[in-house]
């Protein structure tokens, strides 16, 4: 991990990049959306149409309804480390499998279906998805191994 991360900021990437993993998505859409959404953890903020979006992935709890089953609350989300990420991570990828529209109209589903704010959020995250694109390319390389076949008995 590149030292040159403040603690907040280090915890969104590995945290972004494990949850990217874990759920088989491309890592700079996950931390194109972490960036977008701008949340740190603990914090709630209340939206016009009575919802919260809690801590650090601006989780809505809209979406929490569905999960309160399985015993997740708005404090887990809400809380530091990896599971928010995980969490936001599952939602996006669900986007991704089952919503219709090109791949990042599907992603900006995550903050709203609204044709006029999608659109807007999904022109931010490309930009973004592309900027992080290049920063993990930068810090994070990944390489090919092969099998490199025997030198020719001479």
């Amino acid at each position: 991990m590149p030292v040159d991360l403040p603690p907040l900021q280090q915890e969104r990437v590995v945290c972004s990049i494990a949850a990217a993993i874990k759920y088989h998505i491309p890592a700079n859409l996950v931390l194109a959306v972490a960036e977008q959404e701008g949340g740190r953890p603990g914090q709630v903020v209340r939206n016009s149409n009575g919802t919260l979006d809690v801590g650090a992935m601006q989780f809505n709890t809209a979406y929490l309804r569905e999960l309160a089953r399985y015993g997740i609350s708005p404090a887990h989300v809400a809380a530091s480390g990896c599971y928010p990420y995980d969490l936001a991570a599952w939602r996006l990828r669900g986007h991704l499998r089952d919503d219709s529209g090109d791949l990042w109209t599907r992603a900006a589903n995550y903050h709203s279906r609204t044709p006029q704010y999608n659109r807007r959020y999904r022109a931010q995250l490309i930009q973004r998805a592309g900027r992080w694109g290049r920063w993990l390319d930068q810090h994070f390389p990944t390489y090919e191994v092969g099998i490199t076949p025997p030198a020719a008995a001479g």
